[in-house]
């Protein structure tokens, strides 16, 4: 959510940014609607300072035994009463009518964010990792998921609808195992506090997060008014919300593993085979509250912390910092990590780390206070996934397969899975 009063000292600078997200021209429709808003307060103001002198007046009256005048004077306190109401109506409109617009507009791009309308526009910055060489047409993940008998989209389908998965024995462990070796790695080695958060909030939550009221479309919802969380990030900004955090407290690091729940609007056609773009998917993922002046610095921290991930796990990847028209809704800058997929010889997304400056944390009315210095400031919240479960699979099952059908698991795996590699035991 953006502040209006900043927003009225800064219109072009704010014009400026909302045109790298392709919208223009918002600033003096915004200032005009909060004058609107201003003008209907001081309009109330006067009819309830009019009002309180009334009151006074009919009490000095009453004592004077003044009858004609009093009567005059309690005719006008019940005109007040009236005009008072309809004013409060107004002046509540106005604000909601404001606050509307405010709410669907997304984050002001960072100034080193590459101008740009969609991915085309990305900035490579760099490649980490050997990209893997095949001496056969490399398989897909989910033709490995199958041939190892143990990935099932048909049954899937009948049991839940298209685009739902099921996984058996070692790919299941291996679901359970990756999540484990990522929640221990960010909370033993990088000092996240784990989470075990619930699937189903609040409209007010998804709303502090910047979920809706946008992406409605892209949501589950329940008869009771409650959602389905996208990812977790909604839950882990929530945490403070309404609350007055202490300087001394932050940074605040969060990590949660989680199924997630996507309709996936629009998506009809695009990734719609395997694990890549399901309804349901569980991820790790990462959340911080920090003090303003350190959130670059955090943000680079949490993608490095997503990073190790992949190169733990012997996973070719690379770093791109996304353009405006590419970032999502909340985000001030986001770094993407994209993992090497061989089947379709391409980069596909496994991470999006966003600083998303005050722009959550306003929303959700999430505050810290410093020490010996009155009032309040707004953290900048920061959001990454850590990584996501489901692709991470898939992209050991392409990366690691062999001719024979089996595929060889990270050394970092062969612990908690009880083996090496992957077979088709029945073969």
């Amino acid at each position: 959510m953006h502040d209006i009063k900043a927003l009225r000292d800064a219109q072009q600078n704010f014009d400026e940014g909302m045109r790298k997200r392709g919208i223009d021209n918002q600033a003096q429709m915004l200032v005009t609607k909060h004058d609107a808003w201003r003008e209907a307060v001081r309009e109330l103001e006067t009819l309830q300072a009019e009002r309180n002198e009334t009151a006074i007046l009919i009490a000095t009256l009453a004592k004077q035994q003044d009858g004609e005048n009093r009567e005059k004077a309690t005719k006008r306190a019940k005109e007040l009463k009236t005009a008072i109401a309809a004013e409060e109506d107004k002046v509540r409109k106005k604000d909601e009518q404001l606050k509307l617009v405010l709410s669907l507009l997304p984050n002001i791009p960072s100034r080193d964010v590459p101008d740009g309308k969609d991915e085309g526009n990305n900035e490579l910055l760099r490649e980490v990792g050997e990209l893997p060489t095949f001496a056969f047409a490399p398989r897909s993940h989910d033709e490995i998921g199958e041939g190892l008998a143990e990935m099932d989209f048909p049954r899937a389908a009948r049991v839940a609808g298209a685009r739902f998965s099921l996984l058996y024995g070692n790919l299941a462990k291996l679901e359970r195992a990756l999540a484990t070796f990522m929640l221990d790695t960010h909370t033993k080695e990088f000092g996240y506090t784990e989470v075990c958060a619930p699937v189903l909030v609040r409209e007010e939550t998804l709303f502090g997060s910047g979920h809706l009221p946008k992406f409605h479309e892209d949501l589950f919802n329940t008869e009771d008014g409650r959602y389905l969380i996208p990812t977790a990030e909604t839950v882990l900004t929530g945490l403070h919300a309404g609350e007055v955090m202490e300087e001394a407290d932050l940074p605040k690091r969060y990590v949660a593993w989680t199924n997630c729940f996507r309709a996936e609007a629009g998506a009809a056609g695009r990734d719609t085979k395997g694990l890549l773009r399901l309804h349901q998917f569980s991820k790790v993922e990462l959340v911080s509250y920090t003090l303003p002046e350190h959130s670059e610095d955090e943000h680079g921290r949490m993608t490095a912390c997503a990073e190790e991930i992949l190169k733990r796990l012997h996973l070719p990847y690379r770093v791109i910092l996304l353009c405006a028209g590419d970032m999502g809704f909340s985000a001030e800058k986001t770094y993407d990590l994209e993992v090497w997929m061989p089947a379709q010889g391409i980069y596909r997304e496994i991470s999006s780390c966003s600083n998303c400056a005050a722009f959550q944390s306003r929303r959700l009315n999430a505050r810290f206070r410093r020490r010996g210095v009155k009032g309040t400031e707004f953290p900048h919240a920061l959001n990454g996934s850590g990584l996501a479960v489901g692709r991470t699979m898939a992209a050991i099952l392409e990366n690691g397969q062999r001719q024979d059908g089996s595929v060889r698991l990270p050394e970092v795996l062969w612990e908690l899975m009880g083996t090496k590699e992957l077979r088709n035991c029945a073969s």
